[in-house]
């Protein structure tokens, strides 16, 4: 190839680059057409966010495709969300308005009558979302060797976003069912800002095909990042009113606190008005708090509203006036967010992001920095971490301003390492093999031979045995999901039928039934249980009060109301790497002066540190609280810290004389014990010494139940699944010799 790529693409492209003022291409893009142009293998693209990566991967890919069309849809988009889809796919629209290469996208959102042509005439790109494709799988089974007998790409967009997880898993599961149907194997491309070991991510790109994966390191010049934190207390007034406060010399007036209140909201307000910012946060409620904070605050100033939320429960409408919004480059505008912004819409040029609290990971970190800094500016991420006011009632853990911690324990990691978490291994992911098992059985009668065959072949499942599936069969006849007809042959049963023939099924991660809430006829929203009525609540950054519930539709008709409320959603915070909470230790330990602390937050850790010092918290790993109760500082992430908790209940209780077993996950846990730290030590040593069964860790008749179809699954796989996929016995040996070494 020549050494300027651009004269290998087509021309179309070219003329493309040209009227888009491209001066040169960039050098991910150069080493995407290398990869693509000259050899056959897969191709995995790591840059930063804006740095091309989009354009790398198709620029070629529409090049062979516009030399060589196919007799079927060329190139599958998988991406994670419906708004990423839709962005992307108005991006190829206009690349590709003369080249006669349709583009299609397909999910909910998408009308009949476009879905029938692309049925109808299979040929350019389609975009999906794994939900998507596997309702294809099921309901257009006599279709899919049309749809796709000559596909040659599979891009799939934010990596990161699926690997360890089942709806990556059930991707793999979808490429190798397709498979069935192709001529030839279609070369892989996976797009990523946010990875730490490439080589997971190959493996997992490369999963069930014989290829080899490339993945070229392009030249991206020294990123500039402009980091700030802050922190404050802050409790909101309702709270202040019901909660009697002691005034004494070390806690703070009801004034202090409302006065705190305004400051973490002013702020707030200071740093984002006038600009173009996104504000992220780990809830839907914080979402919706800081909304309706920061527009009473502007109302107060006489300033525009320019306030918006983007999250699951808002509004399809909403969220794509929120992106719109966002994308006026003429207009300030401030959204507040949680996943649903972290992903690669494009949002054009954004002056800041705000991150409220600490974030779960590095990773998402990365992701939310990378929001910002597009076009060679700078990326900025300005930090505010709260926490409730201290007391003298306060336990010595609860002193510590855990989450401020966590957000500098984050920022280390990659300042100083580069550091990313590392993609979370599954062996035995039953949930998603019974989602795959009544997929398959889906398209028709089956033996179960050939249903193993077919099922158990599946890249994801090569570790579980003939015998566990076996098991899972029998079981889902007993309870109806599958019948065997008269020929010993296999199909979906009764029961079985009502969770297939539902929309929800082709959703492998767990999901709630809402309620819509509605003005008249328009959609604000929908929350999961509505308040009664004459009640009120929060949504889309507004108050609503409750007018009429309709049970039957499930429809919640409201009207707007002013003045604050609150409202909650389900859902479990991330979990947290041990790595994080090791470099949380180091920042307690070390007298290190961070540049991108302000004020209030030096002044904070400095009191930690102090703190710390005093009773040896960063060196000893259990303490006295007094009387019967002590508190261990484990510093182990989400998974380590539960199987503490386990090892603490079930191993640990008789001989130590434990009573009770507390905590604030995955930070600390206090206990009462009749018996002494050293008793505790030699306790735990003394089962790390001889080795824990993970079996040991579950009560006799335990079975948890953590993934979407795990109540469909025999009890006996539940806890093997548990206890080889959710403990880790392996920090409890390390914990061990730290206890032994205090």
């Amino acid at each position: 190839m020549n050494d300027n790529p651009f004269y290998r693409l087509a021309p179309f492209i070219q003329e493309y680059i040209y009227s888009h003022n491209w001066t040169e291409l960039r050098s991910i893009q150069v080493e995407a057409c290398r990869v693509i142009f000259e050899t056959d293998n897969h191709l995995l693209l790591t840059a930063q966010t804006a740095s091309g990566k989009t354009e790398a991967a198709f620029l070629p890919i529409l090049t062979l495709l516009h030399e060589n069309p196919g007799d079927s849809v060329g190139v599958l988009y998988i991406g994670p969300i419906k708004a990423l889809i839709n962005d992307q796919f108005y991006r190829l629209n206009d690349l590709l308005k003369e080249a006669r290469i349709p583009v299609w996208h397909w999910h909910g959102d998408v009308s009949q009558s476009e879905k029938q042509k692309l049925l109808k005439h299979p040929e350019g790109i389609l975009q999906i979302t794994p939900e998507s494709l596997e309702s294809l799988l099921i309901n257009k089974a006599t279709q899919l060797a049309k749809l796709f007998g000559d596909l040659r790409f599979v891009v799939i967009d934010e990596v990161h976003a699926f690997m360890g997880s089942d709806r990556g898993r059930q991707i793999l599961c979808h490429l190798a069912r397709l498979s069935r149907y192709m001529k030839n194997q279609p070369r892989r491309v996976g797009l990523s800002a946010t990875l730490g070991d490439h080589s997971l991510a190959e493996q997992w790109l490369q999963s069930g095909t014989s290829r080899s994966v490339s993945t070229p390191t392009a030249e991206s010049g020294q990123r500039k990042i402009r980091l700030s934190l802050e922190h404050f207390y802050r409790m909101s007034v309702p709270d202040i009113e019901k909660t009697p406060i002691e005034k004494d010399t070390n806690s703070q007036s009801e004034d202090d606190l409302i006065s705190e209140a305004d400051r973490y909201s002013e702020y707030i307000y200071q740093q984002t008005a006038g600009k173009k910012c996104l504000i992220f946060a780990n809830s839907r409620q914080d979402t919706e708090k800081i909304t309706a904070s920061l527009r009473q605050l502007a109302i107060a100033n006489n300033s525009p509203d320019i306030y918006h939320v983007h999250h699951g429960s808002i509004s399809a409408p909403l969220r794509e006036a929120a992106e719109e919004a966002m994308r006026d480059p003429y207009k300030p505008a401030v959204v507040a967010a949680t996943v649903t912004l972290e992903l690669g819409i494009d949002i054009g040029q954004l002056e800041r992001i705000v991150q409220l609290s600490a974030p779960y990971s590095v990773a998402s970190f990365l992701q939310r920095l990378g929001r910002s800094g597009r076009r060679g500016g700078a990326a900025e991420m300005w930090f505010v971490c709260d926490e409730a006011p201290l007391s003298d009632k306060d336990l010595l853990p609860d002193q510590i301003p855990w989450q401020l911690i966590q957000a500098i324990a984050i920022i280390q990691l990659y300042l100083e390492e580069q550091w990313v978490e590392p993609i979370a291994q599954i062996k035995y992911p039953f949930s998603l093999l019974y989602h795959q098992t009544m997929s398959v059985l889906s398209t028709g009668e089956l033996s179960p031979a050939v249903l193993a065959a077919q099922v158990l072949t599946l890249p994801v499942f090569e570790k579980i045995t003939q015998a566990d599936y076996k098991e899972l069969l029998l079981h889902l006849i007993k309870l109806d999901h599958i019948q065997q007809t008269e020929e010993r042959g296999l199909i979906i049963g009764l029961e079985g039928e009502k969770i297939v023939r539902n929309f929800r099924f082709y959703a492998v991660f767990p999901d709630s039934e809402e309620y819509a809430v509605k003005v008249d006829s328009f959609s604000i929203g929908s929350v999961v249980m509505p308040p009664p009525v004459g009640e009120r609540f929060a949504l889309a950054g507004r108050t609503w009060q409750v007018e009429e519930i309709d049970l039957n539709r499930k429809v919640v008709f409201v009207r707007q109301v002013r003045g604050k409320s609150q409202n909650s959603w389900n859902g479990a915070g991330g979990n947290i790497h041990t790595k994080i909470l090791r470099r949380m230790r180091q920042v307690l330990m070390e007298d290190e002066s961070y540049p991108y602390l302000q004020k209030r937050a030096t002044e904070r850790i400095a009191e930690a540190r102090r703190l710390c010092r005093y009773n040896r918290l960063s060196y000893c790993n259990i303490f006295s609280l007094g009387g019967n109760s002590h508190t261990l500082l484990p510093w182990l992430g989400t998974t380590g810290y539960r199987t503490l908790e386990r090892v603490l209940k079930f191993l640990c209780k008789e001989a130590v004389g434990i009573k009770s077993v507390r905590g604030y996950p995955p930070y600390f846990i206090t206990l009462e014990m009749s018996g002494s730290p050293e008793d505790l030590r030699r306790e735990m040593a003394s089962w790390c010494a001889q080795g824990i069964i993970g079996e040991a860790l579950l009560d006799k008749d335990e079975a948890p139940r953590l993934q979407k179809y795990d109540e469909f699954i025999p009890d006996k796989l539940l806890r093997k699944t548990f206890t080889a996929d959710h403990l880790n016995l392996a920090e409890l040996t390390r914990l061990a010799n730290e206890l032994r070494a205090d």
